[in-house]
């Protein structure tokens, strides 16, 4: 700070600015803030500056009244007003909303240099819209706090929002709001700040409450049309046919949405005359009634019934999805084919705008599309293949992520025996690190798959895709997550009367509790889970959950007890043959040993372990024993050995990403540091532990961040 206030340098450095914030105790919000304040270069992670924006679409044309009044909105640098800029973009479905908005934002986001946050509401999805929750919790991830770390009440996230947008030059998105309700938690606090919302709903209560600027959307003008299909035609082959051109407008109600799709057929059959397009609009009185009416099933009929028979059941097919997107693999499961076959229908579906591939790879519905797909697998009397078709997608999601989860965790020992890959899909997962990239792009797909299971009469499906899904959530210390999908893979299990699945959620439940502090509840589960797998006669299940019983003991200052049970536990391991869980026992054991005061004793039991576990190539369990054997050197005043320990198990757990355990050791190398007199060491050691539990939203992060602050020179 010298040096900043003699002019030798410009800006303070990243770690100064830090430990001004440890130092005056401020909060994770108030952290992030802070360090924002005192320079935004120093924000840290990129996800605090997001750029959320999709691909704005094509061919955008006209709206210039309505662009020129949000250019008239946005928000300077020299504006000091106290209010957000909310604007609300309204029309009926397929009016462009939406492209308006982003075709907007993107041409504005030079005027909001700290970032673009974009949600999609799915306010008119009836199945899947979007709890204000759970978009704060994607806001306040992309505002670089981690997932593990965001509150579960609502109020609080809100809290946490405004404070981490407040002072800040950032635009919002809100895109296919239900009503204002939905809205109104993800607004902004205070000034610096613009909302743009589009809904086919006016939101008459943000103009009145929030003083929102209304933008009400019609269909587009004559000229307007004519634009957008000469962006896709040609401007020559309008000129040719006027007349047939103009029926093609009037007979999609100049909406966008009807337009693009009409024009994307054409496009297909550029030496068709206009004419023959215009023909097979015109007859169907209904369809311009309709129309007129906003309902553009007509003109989604008209494209559906021009599709090949393979493109036509792939778009019936798809409506089952649980959404958000796909891959090309996942299309292929639904219909029954394999990827090959399965590009052309997947191109047609592309080529005539009824699916968008909207990232590399990854395709996706407009609303009101996916709700037209799923209609027309309601109405076309495929009860049989519709059921069969979610069969195998389901068989899809968990054959790819049950060998992905081994993968992450490959001493968990695997649920009931899964069959073999289908021939006609391949394992999306071939090492460690692909497995981590499959989960985090599949992760919200597979939430939603876990709650469509359960809810579609496939509940056997719901808890094994959880316990796959838990695999990567433990190590990434996502707790909530795991909370969440374990109460829905419960509560299928108890439907159906699975006691395996009872007993295998009510473990993994029992687990995020006890991470979540919920000590009293995680017992009770671990209990119920007990007695579970002692009905079932399944020793490893009785071993785990009693492993992880002798946890929740040590935790609530009953280290000998805890002692008993992983005892037992260990017992039930060599009776099953488990020798992973005999050894992670052993390691338990030596522990619990160090706990009650008795080192050498746990040193005996740890390094039995952990010659075990280099023998079977148990990476991770290595890292745990090491991290044990590091603790009682300690204890003894051994300290040499005891970094020695913790440095060993510290790469090894960065290895396999298991950055909540890396953390934890971590802040023991720091201890020991301190007690060898390596300060500079010991600093190190706990500014990478503040820094990983900033990053996972653990509470331990303070006292890393205290223990920073005690060490480092004035």
């Amino acid at each position: 700070m010298r040096d900043v206030e003699n002019g030798r340098v410009a800006r303070p450095r990243k770690s100064t600015v830090r430990l001004l914030a440890e130092a005056f105790n401020l909060s994770a919000a108030d952290r992030v803030h802070f360090i924002h304040a005192a320079d935004p270069d120093l924000a840290g992670p990129e996800g605090e500056r997001p750029q959320q924006l999709p691909l704005a679409a094509p061919g955008f044309v006209g709206r210039c009244a309505e662009l020129a009044t949000l250019d008239a909105g946005r928000p300077t640098e020299a504006s000091t007003q106290p209010t957000v800029a909310i604007f609300t973009i309204s029309g009926m479905a397929g009016v462009g909303k939406t492209a308006l908005a982003l075709h907007w934002a993107h041409r504005a986001s030079g005027w909001f240099p700290e970032g673009q946050l974009y949600v999609n509401l799915r306010g008119y999805d009836e199945a899947d819209v979007v709890d204000p929750s759970d978009a704060l919790r994607g806001f306040l991830e992309a505002l670089g706090v981690p997932a593990a770390g965001i509150p579960a009440g609502l109020e609080a996230r809100i809290g946490l929002h405004r404070s981490l947008l407040a002072g800040r030059r950032m635009l919002l998105v809100l895109d296919n709001a239900r009503d204002s309700a939905q809205v109104r938690p993800l607004l902004p606090g205070a000034g610096g700040c613009m909302v743009v919302v589009t809904s086919r709903d006016e939101l008459s209560g943000l103009i009145a409450a929030e003083g929102a600027h209304p933008i009400r959307l019609n269909v587009l003008t004559s000229d307007e049309s004519m634009s957008l299909l000469a962006s896709r035609l040609g401007a020559c082959r309008l000129a040719a046919e006027p007349a047939a051109t103009a029926d093609i407008i009037d007979s999609t109600g100049r909406l966008p949405l009807a337009l693009s799709i009409v024009a994307a057929r054409m496009a297909l059959h550029p030496s068709f005359p206009l004419d023959a397009f215009a023909a097979s609009l015109r007859p169907d009185e209904a369809m311009l009634d309709a129309l007129a009416d906003g309902d553009v099933r007509a003109v989604f009929s008209w494209s559906y019934l021009a599709l090949s028979r393979p493109a036509a059941r792939l778009f019936r097919l798809l409506g089952l999805h649980p959404g958000p997107d796909l891959t090309a693999e996942v299309a292929a499961a639904l219909a029954g084919e394999t990827p090959a076959t399965i590009t052309a229908p997947l191109r047609e579906l592309t080529r005539l705008h009824l699916l968008t591939e909207h990232l590399p790879g990854r395709y996706a519905f407009h609303d009101l599309l996916r709700a037209y797909a799923a209609e027309l697998t309601r109405t076309a009397g495929e009860a049989e293949e519709s059921r069969e078709a979610r069969r195998r997608l389901f068989d899809y999601y968990l054959h790819s992520s049950y060998p992905a989860a081994l993968l992450l965790q490959p001493q968990w020992p695997a649920i009931d025996p899964i069959p073999a890959l289908p021939s006609n899909v391949r394992s999306p997962a071939e090492n460690h690190d692909a497995a981590l990239s499959w989960f985090a792009a599949e992760g919200q797909v597979l939430l939603r798959a876990v709650r469509q299971a359960a809810e579609t009469g496939f509940e056997a499906y719901a808890w094994q895709l959880a316990w796959a899904l838990t695999t990567f959530f433990a190590p990434h210390g996502l707790w909530r997550d795991q909370l969440a999908v374990q109460q829905v893979a419960l509560a299928a299990a108890e439907r159906i009367d699975d006691l395996a699945g009872q007993a295998v959620a009510n473990r993994l439940l029992s687990r995020a509790e006890t991470r979540l502090g919920d000590l009293d509840v995680a017992e009770r589960r671990l209990l119920r889970a007990l007695d579970l797998h002692r009905r079932l006669d399944d020793p490893t299940g009785q071993a785990l959950t009693l492993h992880n019983y002798a946890e929740v003991c040590y935790m609530r200052g009953r280290p000998e007890e805890g002692l008993r049970h992983v005892q037992e536990a260990l017992r039930l391991y060599r009776s099953a043959g488990n020798s992973a869980g005999e050894a992670r026992a052993m390691n338990a054991v030596g522990w619990l040993y160090a706990a009650t005061g008795d080192y050498p004793r746990a040193i005996e039991s740890c390094s039995a372990a952990l010659a075990r576990q280099r023998a079977s190539g148990d990476r991770n369990g290595q890292a745990a024993t090491l991290d044990s054997l590091g603790f009682a050197h300690g204890r003894l005043g051994e300290h040499d050995r005891a970094a020695e320990c913790y440095e060993e198990a510290i790469a090894l757990f960065r290895e396999s990403a298991d950055r909540y355990h890396e953390a934890e050791t971590l802040q023991r190398l720091g201890e020991v540091r301190e007690a060898m007199s390596d300060i500079t060491r010991a600093v190190d050691a706990w500014q990478r532990a503040a820094q990983l539990l900033d990053d996972l939203g653990d509470p331990a992060a303070e006292h890393a961040h205290q223990a920073v602050a005690r060490l480092s020179p004035p």
